[in-house]
């Protein structure tokens, strides 16, 4: 389609701002975006949609639109939604490059505009298909009359007797077409046995970077798996590094093979996932408000903020997440990291949105059933703030909550296909805390647990709060002052002395300790003489006024080796 015919449909209430010579330049396709460089992502001829938040001020229009130009995109619509009238700098951005450039009203959706050009363009490209496209209207609308992606999946049904499924990375069935007799007799559901086995294909083959779709036989019946991206990513492209994204995209799973299918019904298919991606843009959306509270709450308990302000913004957090609940929740700590072996890569925002999805009870479907959950994320550590309903009685505990042992149990498979070579996630699980007191050391208890998954073999473990030992479920409640002035009394002195004489005293120490004050076994594990570990422990009790003959004093210098 060319763009004079966008700006002549009034239902996509488009302003022209720039580029009127330019309106019969073809679009090939449509691609949100808020990044400040989303080259990697285009392949020419897209109408860019983007909210601005890529801008800061008024010199990262002239970088941005050039960034466009150089990748050959069609045009460039900016919403109104954001920050009102479309900025003269990037209007004068667009008129100095010939770049066409639109305003989007702001009582227009994105996804009216998406759905409007993936719906022309495709049916272009598949006239046969253009009725099925012509009806995902109704996955755009809301309320009774909408659907969401199921729409979309019963439509391909009934047109084109394609039965598909949407499926989160996972495994977790997000959208299934409903069980109605078609050509090829009545669409059976996929169990969740069977959603595993698929996302670990999916999953296994981006890792080894094979475009899609990818084909997997599975009980004799042959499937073709479409990713499904969000906000970013073309119809077409592919990420420069797949792991940026792979744990976290939606797959279409469709009981065909694609591998027999001419390139219009590819390109459809191509359009339907688009189509998809806008319903987890909108569910990615719906977390925000959710992603923006774990955030600040995690900011003021990791900079030892007054418990009354963490207290005042849980108060906040808890009507967001448990809608309608009279009493404030008690609240676990989650940590979940991703670790690639090559140490590249940003796991930050994978971590955060694969964690999203653990925590999702692996029973219920459709895109929305985390709205319990808030995950932040800091460096490539994603921590979850989840809370659990207070109990009528005070004196009662909380619910059981999040166990560490059943967190993984259904979607080991596909991770472990996913991360197979490559990389790891660990998860961590803090016990239940009452008030924002307990909330410090619940993340701290959650972060040592984690370290206690990351000791243990295998790509995908979790560890909880029950298996840390009795002294370190209290060393998370220490105060940090406390924690500074016993371990600068006891250990300071040995650190200075190693430091001049490079004696290596708190090593010695910490192997002393951890061959239970053995003489024998330390020397041998330190390949040392007998009589030279004496030396060196005489000289540590000598620089700390310590005995390690006593029970007391071995208990001390382990405390303070462990909080150090």
């Amino acid at each position: 389609m060319r763009l004079r015919a966008l700006l002549d449909t009034d239902a996509l209430g488009l302003k022209l701002l720039g580029g009127e010579d330019e309106l019969d330049r073809s679009v090939r396709g449509v691609m949100t975006t808020d990044l400040r460089d989303p080259s990697r992502y285009l392949s020419g001829g897209e109408l860019v949609l983007t909210g601005l938040a890529w801008r800061r001020d008024a010199a990262d229009s002239e970088p941005f639109v050039r960034i466009l130009v150089q990748a050959g995109v069609a045009a460039l619509a900016a919403g109104e939604a954001e920050l009102g009238d479309v900025p003269d700098d990037l209007v004068v951005a667009c008129a100095r490059h010939r770049l066409p450039l639109f305003a989007v009203h702001e009582s227009v959706a994105f996804a009216t505009v998406t759905e409007h050009v993936v719906r022309q363009v495709s049916g272009e490209r598949a006239g046969d298909l253009a009725a099925v496209v012509d009806r995902h209207r109704r996955m755009m609308t809301s309320g009774p009359a909408g659907g969401g992606p199921d729409v979309v999946l019963d439509l391909l049904g009934s047109d084109l007797d394609l039965r598909a499924w949407v499926l989160s990375p996972t495994g977790r069935l997000i959208a299934a077409p409903k069980e109605t007799a078609g050509a090829r007799g009545t669409a059976p559901a996929l169990d969740a046995k069977a959603c595993a086995r698929l996302a670990a294909e999916h999953l296994a083959a981006v890792r080894t970077g094979r475009r899609g779709p990818h084909r997997v036989v599975l009980d004799r019946t042959t499937y073709s798996l479409f990713p499904v991206r969000g906000s970013g990513h073309g119809p077409s492209s592919e990420p420069a590094d797949p792991r940026e994204t792979m744990l976290a995209d939606w797959l279409l799973a469709v009981e065909a093979d694609a591998g027999d299918w001419a390139e219009e019904r590819l390109d459809l298919l191509q359009g339907v996932t688009q189509l998809i991606a806008v319903e987890r843009d909108r569910r990615d959306a719906a977390r925000t408000v959710r992603r923006r509270l774990a955030q600040e709450v995690l900011e003021l308990v990791q900079t030892g903020a007054a418990p009354a302000e963490i207290a005042a913004r849980l108060r906040v957090a808890a009507p967001v997440l448990l809608p309608g609940l009279g009493t404030a929740p008690h609240w676990q700590v989650v940590v979940a990291r991703v670790e690639w072996e090559d140490g590249r890569g940003d796991a930050g925002p994978v971590t955060q949105a694969l964690l999203e999805e653990i925590l999702v009870d692996p029973a219920s479907t459709g895109p929305e059933p985390s709205d319990r959950i808030a995950v932040a994320h800091t460096g490539d550590e994603a921590v979850a703030l989840v809370p659990l309903p207070s109990v009528a009685d005070e004196h009662d505990e909380a619910g059981p909550g999040v166990l560490a042992d059943a967190l993984l149990e259904s979607v080991r498979g596909p991770l472990t296909a996913g991360l197979d070579g490559d990389g790891r996630l660990t998860v961590g699980v803090s016990a239940a805390v009452h008030s924002a007191d307990g909330l410090r050391g619940a993340l701290e208890e959650a972060r040592h647990a984690r370290r206690v998954a990351a000791a243990r073999p295998g790509r995908v473990c979790a560890a909880g709060h029950q298996e840390l030992a009795s002294h370190v479920l209290l060393l998370p409640f220490v105060p940090d002052d406390v924690r500074r002035a016993f371990t600068a009394r006891l250990l300071d002195p040995l650190r200075e002395y190693d430091r001049r004489h490079r004696a290596e005293l708190i090593p010695t120490l910490e192997a002393f300790l951890d061959c239970d004050g053995s003489w024998t076994r330390c020397a041998t594990r330190l390949h040392l003489h007998v009589n030279t570990l004496r030396y060196r422990v005489g000289r540590i009790e000598q620089l700390t006024g310590r005995d390690l003959s006593r029970l007391e004093d071995k208990l001390d210098f382990f405390l303070a080796l462990r909080m150090s």
